[in-house]
């Protein structure tokens, strides 16, 4: 469905009184007088048009937007393949990759290259976070073959004005998640479970594997050898990370929501008010812009509301690479499709989609949880700084962990879930050790894995 709403939209802005200033900063408009078409893969049309259509039209209301939802694709079989035949289907100009996604799309030679294009339009890349076109270019093997406007991000928020109060050490840059559970067990255990103060705690409910599975994340380590698919569960490092976690609960200094039922109508104030350290109870936790957005929405929204000094570090970090981010994420990398017939359209709407006028206009907000990808966008409000999130490097090593991942069967990701569920419960009930319940998991995972390579034999 092609969609026209620049009548519409002009309506509502005049309406609003909102005024967007144009783009100079490199951006060569397309004549008013060249009709054109643009076809782009998004998650769906209402969202696009919200976080880029609506603003992308008012400079250029001569091209035709024709979204392709991928909206859908979450609920197929097998969303990657199903990813595949929808731009094979639809053939759309403008692609959106990720992290994931990116490396192999541009190895199979089916992305346009930039680089020209760049450089015949002096497009500004100057203040684009270095480490993001440094990780890009390197998926694109010494080539540019997408730009991202937003990337993820995560850093340890702390509460300084806790610390002070116990007289414990303020966080540092470069924390481990051994560093962040050992101070955390510094702060009291006293006072009522709904009032206290804890050390540290996650912002959502989650299991106790989740929580260790993504400590072995930050640390590169995984369940199975990609190469061999043998089960590799049962190890020192393994063990080193449950006990970690099973430290940090037991001392009751750390705290993991719990899952709840819907309780009816729940405002945005009850929201916020449910987050234990927006409300100054917990010292530490890792979250990404969005945790900024809710202490502002909770000065305003929470009656009797009471600020904290905040504070922010880098962190968790990979232990043997401190130097290195292994929470940044890519999950909007807008390229263009190889032999696409409305590459200058494209490449008219990537250019503004990552232009520095948009970023300072989106500056404004951080609701959708992701960073903007140009340094400087973020002008300090009320007294925050940004830098904490443009410090590290990106771990390069860790993107190698999506193309290893799809080697292992997805039966064997589904079934081994419950196992790891069972044997670490019994450790939490004190009827097993760490050790006992990995070797268990280890050779029932094994036994699984085989089974899992068996079926997928059959159906070759």
């Amino acid at each position: 469905m092609r969609v026209k709403v620049l009548q519409q939209l002009l309506l509502l802005l005049l309406m609003s009184g909102m005024v967007i200033a144009g783009c100079t900063n490199g951006n060569t408009v397309l004549k008013d007088d060249e009709p054109m078409n643009l076809k782009v893969m998004y998650y769906n049309q209402d969202q696009f048009f919200q976080d880029y259509g609506n603003l992308f039209l008012l400079k250029n209301s001569h091209i035709e937007i024709e979204v392709v939802s991928t909206q859908s694709l979450s609920k197929a079989s097998d969303p990657v393949a199903a990813f595949d035949e929808l731009i094979e289907k639809e053939q759309p100009d403008v692609i959106l990759l990720n992290s994931s996604n990116f490396k192999a799309y541009a190895a199979e030679e089916k992305l346009m290259e930039l680089d020209s294009l760049i450089e015949r339009d002096q497009y500004n890349t100057e203040t684009i976070y270095p480490a993001l076109l440094e990780l890009v270019k390197k998926d694109g093997n010494g080539k540019l073959y997408g730009l991202s406007p937003t990337f993820g991000q995560a850093v340890v928020f702390y509460n300084a004005d806790l610390f002070k109060k116990y007289g414990i050490e303020l966080p540092h840059d470069g924390m481990t998640w051994e560093n962040i559970y050992d101070l955390a067990r510094r702060f009291p255990t006293e006072g009522d479970g709904n009032t206290r103060v804890y050390g540290y705690g996650e912002q959502f409910s989650m299991s106790f594997n989740r929580i260790v599975q993504n400590i072995a994340n930050n640390e590169g380590i995984m369940m199975v050898n990609p190469n061999t698919l043998e089960v590799t569960i049962n190890t020192e490092s393994w063990r080193k990370m449950y006990q970690l976690v099973l430290d940090g609960l037991n001392s009751n200094t750390v705290y993991i929501p719990e899952q709840n039922g819907s309780k009816g109508v729940v405002t945005p104030e009850d929201q916020l008010k449910n987050q234990p350290f927006i409300m100054g109870r917990f010292a530490m936790v890792v979250g990404g812009p969005y945790t900024l957005e809710q202490i502002k929405q909770a000065k305003t929204s929470v009656q009797n509301y009471k600020p904290f000094e905040l504070g922010m570090v880098t962190g968790p970090v990979n232990s043997a690479d401190p130097e290195r981010s292994s929470t940044f994420f890519l999950y909007q990398i807008m390229t263009i499709r190889a032999n696409s017939t409305n590459v200058e359209a494209a490449w008219e709407f990537i250019k503004f989609a990552n232009g520095e006028e948009y970023a300072k206009n989106k500056s404004k907000s951080m609701s959708n949880g992701l960073l903007l990808s140009r340094i400087g966008a973020y002008q300090d409000s009320e007294g925050y700084s940004m830098d904490v999130f443009y410090k590290l490097k990106p771990n390069m090593d860790r993107f190698n962990y999506y193309e290893e991942f799809k080697r292992i069967p997805a039966a064997f990701n589904i079934g081994f879930i419950p196992i790891m569920e069972r044997e670490i419960a019994l450790v939490r009930e004190n009827k097993k050790s760490i050790d006992d319940a990995l070797q268990t998991a280890q050779k029932d995972g094994q036994e699984l894995m085989d089974k899992a390579l068996k079926e997928e034999s059959k159906k070759k």
